[in-house]
């Protein structure tokens, strides 16, 4: 049974949060950027954006720089971007800008743009520095802290990509201004899962709390727990696995979306999916009460719509799993709940339990 106890630190002032020899900065974060451009002599940077940020959050950035004097490389929306082709596009774009070693790339969107900005950053002419601007819910609390970079083959997530840690994390409260309420709620499953594996009081205060709305201090506080486990374990080897509650069936579900569906699940419906799965696995196979299984079930399912998961292939639901990256020696591996706010990590699943878990679910 393992343990995180988070950040104890108030969240009434958003302190600089120090991570990996990185700042997340909060107070005034955009405005910090012209002065981190200046200190660090960079010969010149670049903005990734994808066309929703290059309208709503890229005016934003630009009135703090002060300047028009960079080069804007754009990507479409969307998880389909975050592939090979679309990082060939971004280099080749490096290299027409004219990008050397010294320049720098800004991350200015959400996972995609993290995950691949960083990704691509971190493989131009060996590695060029890059900072994250996240601009939706789930790339603040989540994609843009860490130092996991990655894109997609095949629609199975991440599954290339490096452990390189950004210069620094800028995340600015006002951009979530400009989010539709499903992006969200897409990001508000990660704060659910900061406090189901590591802090019952942070559950607790999130089930209490306008998660159409969350705080300013909510995203703090997720951003301080998750920087607290990467912190611990930088190259997940051990309690950083903790993070993957819920994304081992999740992404299964989420590719399996993407692929057939017309309006696909976002990220956080999905994981969603794969915390009550999970967590029927944990009351299976953890020691998770019946009590708070049933806690969990319906604070998820009060927030997320239902997805039909008896139309769903189990088959191919298992073959994805099957390719997921955290397995070990060709067997699914998940982190499961002993009791909501502390975890367990490398429980092997078979695939008669991951069905049972699918099952849970499908039959609410």
């Amino acid at each position: 049974m393992d343990t995180i106890y988070s950040d104890t630190h108030t969240a009434d002032t958003m302190d600089t949060i120090q991570s990996n020899n990185y700042n997340i900065y909060f107070e005034d974060s955009l405005g910090q950027i012209p002065r981190f451009i200046e200190q660090g002599k960079y010969s010149r940077f670049f903005i990734l954006t994808d066309e929703n940020t290059s309208k709503y959050c890229l005016p934003l950035l630009q009135a703090k720089l002060n300047t028009d004097n960079f080069d804007l490389i754009e990507i479409n929306a969307g998880e389909e971007s975050k592939d090979i082709d679309f990082c060939i596009g971004v280099w080749k774009m490096l290299i027409d800008f004219g990008a050397d070693r010294q320049s720098l790339l800004i991350n200015l969107g959400g996972g995609v743009i993290s995950d691949l900005g960083g990704f691509a950053a971190s493989t131009f002419k060996r590695g060029i520095d890059f900072i994250h601007v996240p601009t939706t819910l789930l790339s603040q609390v989540d994609a843009s802290v860490g130092g996991k970079t990655g894109i997609d083959i095949d629609s199975i997530k991440n599954i290339i990509g490096t452990f390189t840690q950004p210069k620094a994390v800028f995340i600015a409260y006002e951009f979530l201004k400009t989010l539709p309420a499903r992006q969200i709620l897409s990001g508000t499953a990660e704060m659910l899962k900061h406090g189901l594996i590591c802090d019952a009081d942070y559950w607790q205060l999130l089930k209490e709390s306008d998660l159409a709305n969350p705080t300013a201090e909510l995203v703090y506080k997720s951003v301080a727990i998750k920087n607290k486990v990467v912190l611990e374990d930088p190259h997940e080897k051990n309690i950083r696995k903790s993070l993957n509650f819920g994304h081992t069936i999740g992404h299964a579900v989420e590719t399996y979306s993407l692929i057939n569906d017309t309006d696909s699940l976002s990220h956080g419906e999905a994981i969603a999916i794969g915390m009550i799965c999970e967590s029927y696995l944990s009351y299976k196979k953890a020691g998770l009460s019946a009590e708070e299984l049933k806690e969990i079930t319906e604070v998820l399912t009060g927030l997320y719509p239902r997805y039909d998961l008896k139309a769903a292939s189990t088959v191919t639901l298992l073959e994805y799993m099957l390719k997921d990256k955290k397995n070990q020696n060709g067997k699914i591996n998940c982190t499961l709940l002993t009791r909501i706010g502390e975890f367990n990590i490398d429980n092997i699943c078979t695939d008669e339990e991951l069905l049972e878990g699918l099952s849970y679910y499908a039959n609410l």
